[in-house]
């Protein structure tokens, strides 16, 4: 039987956070009263389970740890030097990467680069347009645990976007076509700081997402570069058909016409939104091969035996 392993992180993109914690390892969440959401340790209304616990920041140097998963720069740069003691500093580390990079798309050296650093990125394509400098590299898709076990139903003629804080990114993760389609298409935008656009519902809590996915007819990604976003896969999961645009990963997970549709042209991404509007029996139709191909590739079971195979890698 593997050991179980005593893991230093931070509390990052919650909803992943989750789902790692099916890992059967004991996760350690940096805690302090900063302010900073990533300091928050073991917080929100995700059901952790009893292996995820508060690492308080003025305790770490007297607390043992097998290994420190970074999740962000800040984490890598500021508080690997200022928060950890010089020997957890050496610890066998991982530096998770959840996004694409952000200043040139192909030209960027990680700032990781560390050859005594595993490098892991949660999509092949960040890997490819990451330049992963000196670290070694190793990708595991995402792995998704439904919170609820909802099937779509899809009886509200309206699309579902889920995104935090829209306006504010822009451009690259579609505010603007939001906003262009929402005008002729009814949409509805989940997530924190949507109050103030046009069907913005304000933040939603994980739990009460499944309930409105499976409301809505379809699940809409208007992102043009970004990562896949988990919660594209949690409605997949529920049988809900996906429209978005022929960018990053999202292009090698939808078959266009036959799991959902993709597209970089606007017009041809709307008139399917309104195919699905019209027709419920082709929504279903879309949204149960799309679960298919979400089971399979993004069942939890792989992506726990792929971290547990990284794990003993790294920490033999």
């Amino acid at each position: 039987m593997a050991r179980r392993l005593r893991i230093l992180t931070w509390h990052v993109h919650g909803n992943y956070l989750y789902n790692l914690s099916q890992v059967p390892h004991d996760f350690f969440l940096v805690k302090d009263s900063s302010g900073l959401p990533s300091r928050s340790g073991r917080c929100g209304d995700l059901p952790f389970g009893a292996n995820v616990h508060d690492a308080p920041a003025e305790a770490l140097h007297a607390m043992a740890f097998d290994a420190v998963l970074y999740q962000s720069r800040q984490a890598w740069e500021e508080d690997r030097l200022s928060l950890l003691s010089p020997a957890q500093q050496r610890l066998p580390r991982l530096v998770l990467e959840h996004d694409p990079p952000q200043a040139h798309p192909t030209a960027t050296v990680h700032w990781a680069d560390d050859p005594q650093t595993m490098l892991v990125h949660v999509t092949p394509f960040n890997a490819l347009m990451w330049d992963a400098g000196r670290c070694p590299v190793r990708v595991i898709e995402h792995g998704v645990t439904p919170l609820e076990d909802i099937p779509w139903q899809g009886r509200w003629a309206r699309g579902l976007v889920v995104v935090n804080h829209l306006q504010r990114r822009g451009r690259r993760l579609g505010a603007d076509l939001y906003l262009t389609l929402q005008s002729s298409v009814p949409l509805s935008l989940a997530g924190m700081g949507s109050e103030g656009l046009p069907g913005g519902l304000g933040e939603i809590g994980h739990r009460q997402l499944p309930r409105l996915m499976a409301a809505h007819r379809f699940f809409f990604h208007p992102a043009r570069y970004t990562s896949l976003g988990l919660a594209l896969i949690e409605a997949m999961m529920l049988g809900m058909p996906v429209v978005g645009l022929a960018t990053t990963e999202l292009s090698t997970v939808i078959r266009s016409g036959e799991n959902g549709f993709i597209d970089t042209r606007v017009e041809r991404v709307a008139a399917a939104m309104q195919a699905l509007l019209e027709d419920h029996a082709l929504a279903a139709q879309w949204g149960r091969a799309g679960r298919q191909l979400a089971r399979e590739r993004f069942g939890i079971e792989r992506f726990v035996r792929d971290w547990q195979q990284l794990l003993a890698e790294v920490c033999r």
